[in-house]
């Protein structure tokens, strides 16, 4: 079973409980806290779960407590809850109104209250607000003016409200007018309103801003105008409205500035910075805001100060300015006006004329209204300079390469004109100084100079009796290619800029390009170390060169003044280009086409001649430079033997053998130059004898027989057996010999062979091979076994 508190009074609780199962009735009791002893009770029926105790005190604290009973009052179940009542009830004492939408009500405090609840409605119910409030007096706001409410309260504390208080009757107080003001003149101020419900009569009083009299009226008109007031002075308008009843109604202050006074002292002065306008100026007006100058013209400048710029102003124009005095309360009258003229137009157009270099003069059309006039010059290096001139032109002094700005101002009483048109003359650029001319190839001329001012452009112009050459450039410097050799050229270096043009009258300088070209004709070996070169050139006065370049970097140079040269002291076997240059004081010209040169290939060093058979030689020789083959010869009376071969050396038959032989070699180069080589001669060998036999002989000797070629040949002849060798030469003449000791049973090789005129025995001669058997121990039967 479970009981809370629902809600309390000053006197009074009501409890809400839960349902008990077999309860008939329950009894509920409120005890002073920590106290056993019931104060009150009430009983309610078993279908009952809330039910309230009463005649409690205010602002106690209390323990109440439910119990469930039985048939016959027996208590089944019972559970309590701790509260309080709220504070007592307190009183209105008083109830009323100072604006018309609140009341303010002021009521008797109680003791426990923490706050309070102020309760206000009409009496048809079509309002009802509840406003808590911590003390008295509260308020009662957002009500209706000029409405009955019934207002009470009721006191609060954290168990929760008494019951409302004993009520009073209350009205709102009527609205205030709303008023609204306006200054229609310098010295007045009219006040409009509204007409107010249940009004009877209104109350107006009026003070001076900052002073502490005011004046004051009543009516029941709806507009009040307040006359003889201070210009540009602030008033302020308080007012309300008084009900059937004599009550005031709300209050409602309004504040109004007069208009000002007219301005006095105005002023104009014509400007042109920042924009051509009319400075106007005049004495503050008293409560002034804002300031208004209006033009004859249309043009019109506020400010809050004495002064502003009426813009735009157009030159040479008559005018006429007046001022007013703005501020909340409206416009001034205007002032009176004032008349102005303005400064004169810009000259224009303006020209400048150079008649004669270095004097410019800047002229232009006269001006309506200009007293004098102001010519500025300012020149491209800074330098400015001026001219006041009554007349229409001015005169200054101009150099050359120089650009000039030339503007022109009019001025009069009312100050200088606009900025007019702004003149740009540019003179002719000066002539370059220091221009060097040099050749820099056989074709071209470099020319520089020192660069000049005003010149945008350079014309370099070379003319010669058949030709113009041109180079326009924008550097110091410019090369003159393409030229014709051996021609004298007359070189000026034109200045030129965009504007003025350019500058025809620089001197120029005469300069001469390089001889021409040679051009080789002919090339002749005269022998085998010199070579004649010839060539054709039209120049005059010309020196050549011919330059003989080998691969190998050899140089062979030769000088003439006429169109041939030889070069002598070549070597040979060499290959060259052969080139010729011409030379004056103009310098070198190009080389002439090469002309390729190859010298004779030179003879070997060495030439070796040997035999190898009776009838074929070996021919070997050194390297020889520039040599590709080579056809080596022996020469004699009895026949020629000749070999062609690219190597370095060859095989020669068909030699007879004891013949004097010519040896002759002829090298040839790869293009087919030769040259012819000759050595010391050859003689070959003597003949090999034959028809050689072996004999047996006594005494353990064989005898050599052989058929000689020559009876003036020496012979020797070698029997050699296997542990032996036997050599026998007979006398010059002689075609026999005999060798001894011979062991018999062996074979023998025999070989007979010519000696040289030197001695040297030949070694090409065939040997024969012999069966030498025995007889007993002698030699026996000698048999021929062939040729080995």
């Amino acid at each position: 079973m479970s009981v809370s508190i629902f809600t309390v009074t000053s006197k009074s609780a009501v409890l809400r409980w839960s349902r008990y199962e077999g309860a008939l009735s329950y009894r509920v009791t409120a005890s002073l806290r920590n106290s056993p002893v019931p104060v009150v009770f009430a009983s309610f029926g078993q279908n009952t779960i809330m039910g309230s105790v009463n005649s409690l005190s205010p602002n106690t604290a209390y323990t109440f407590r439910v119990e469930a009973l039985g048939s016959l009052m027996n208590m089944l179940a019972d559970t309590s809850v701790d509260g309080s009542t709220a504070p007592d009830v307190p009183a209105i004492d008083m109830a009323s109104s100072k604006e018309s939408r609140s009341i303010t009500v002021e009521f008797t405090e109680v003791s426990g209250a923490t706050s309070y609840i102020l309760r206000a409605e009409t009496n048809d119910g079509s309002f009802f607000s509840e406003i808590p409030v911590p003390t008295s007096p509260g308020t009662v706001t957002n009500l209706q003016p000029y409405t009955d409410y019934t207002l009470s309260v009721m006191s609060v504390n954290s168990a929760g409200r008494s019951q409302p208080s004993i009520s009073v009757e209350a009205k709102t107080v009527l609205p205030a007018p709303q008023f609204n003001t306006s200054s229609p003149s310098n010295s007045s101020i009219l006040v409009k309103w509204e007409p107010v419900n249940h009004v009877v009569l209104y109350s107006l009083s009026i003070i001076k801003d900052g002073s502490y009299s005011q004046s004051r009226l009543n009516t029941t008109d709806t507009q009040v105008l307040f006359p003889e007031l201070e210009a540009g002075t602030l008033y302020c308008i308080k007012g309300n409205a008084w009900s059937p009843e004599n009550i005031p109604g709300d209050d409602f202050t309004i504040c109004q500035t007069t208009r000002s006074p007219t301005p006095q002292s105005i002023a104009l002065v014509v400007t042109s910075t920042p924009d051509a306008g009319i400075v106007v100026s005049w004495d503050p007006a008293q409560g002034a805001e804002q300031y208004v100058a209006l033009s004859l013209t249309g043009q019109n400048c506020s400010s809050s100060s004495n002064s502003c710029v009426l813009t735009p102003l157009s030159c040479g124009e008559a005018n006429s300015v007046t001022v007013i005095a703005v501020n909340k309360g409206g416009n001034s009258v205007p002032s009176y006006p004032v008349q102005i003229i303005s400064f004169p137009c810009p000259p224009q157009p303006i020209w400048v004329e150079e008649v004669v270099a270095g004097n410019c003069s800047v002229k232009w059309s006269p001006v309506p209204h200009a007293e004098y006039y102001t010519t500025f010059i300012k020149s491209d290096d800074g330098i400015e300079g001026t001219c006041n001139s009554t007349e229409p032109r001015c005169q200054f002094h101009c150099s050359c390469g120089y650009s000039y700005i030339m503007s022109v101002f009019a001025h009069n009483q009312a100050g200088p004109s606009p900025p007019g048109p702004l003149v740009n003359h540019t003179t002719l650029p000066c002539c370059p100084e220091l221009t060097t001319v040099s050749a820099v190839s056989w074709e071209t001329l470099m020319v520089q100079w020192s660069p000049v001012r005003g010149a945008d452009l350079y014309e370099t112009r070379a003319v010669d009796a058949t030709e113009t050459v041109l180079c326009n450039d924008t550097a110091p410097r410019c090369a003159l290619s393409d030229l014709t050799c051996n021609s004298r050229y007359s070189v000026v270096v034109i200045p030129c800029n965009d504007v003025s043009g350019c500058n025809l009258t620089c001197s120029s300088q005469t300069h001469e390009t390089a001889p021409c070209m040679p051009e080789i004709i002919g090339v002749t070996q005269g022998n085998l170390s010199s070579v004649l070169v010839n060539w054709t050139s039209a120049n005059t006065a010309a020196n050549y060169t011919v330059t003989v370049i080998g691969t190998v970097g050899d140089m062979h140079v030769c000088h003439s003044n006429g169109t041939s040269c030889q070069v002598p002291n070549l070597p040979c076997g060499s290959v060259y280009e052969v080139s010729a240059t011409a030379s004056s004081s103009a310098g070198k010209s190009m080389p002439s086409y090469t002309i390729p040169l190859e010298t004779a290939p030179c003879c070997p060093d060495n030439l070796t001649v040997s035999q190898v058979t009776q009838a074929m030689t070996n021919v070997t020789w050194s390297d020889a430079n520039g040599a590709q083959t080579f056809i080596a010869s022996l020469s004699s009376s009895r026949g020629n033997a000749q070999c062609h071969t690219m190597e370095t050396g060859c095989v020669m038959g068909c030699i007879t053998c004891g013949t004097n032989y010519t040896v002759s070699l002829e090298a040839i180069s790869r293009t087919g130059h030769k040259a012819e080589c000759t050595y010391h001669g050859f003689s070959a060998s003597e003949c090999c004898p034959s028809g050689i036999r072996l004999f047996r002989g006594t005494n353990n000797t064989l005898r050599v027989r052989w058929r000689s070629s020559s009876a003036l040949t020496n012979y020797t002849a070698e029997v050699t057996g296997s542990d032996s060798t036997h050599v026998c030469s007979p006398e010059p003449g002689s075609s026999t010999c005999d060798v001894s000791e011979i062991v018999c049973g062996q074979v023998y090789s025999v070989v007979v062979a010519p000696l040289n005129r030197d001695g040297a025995k030949v070694t090409f001669c065939n040997s024969r091979m012999y069966s030498v058997s025995c007889v007993g121990s002698n030699v026996g039967m000698v048999l021929y076994r062939g040729r080995r």
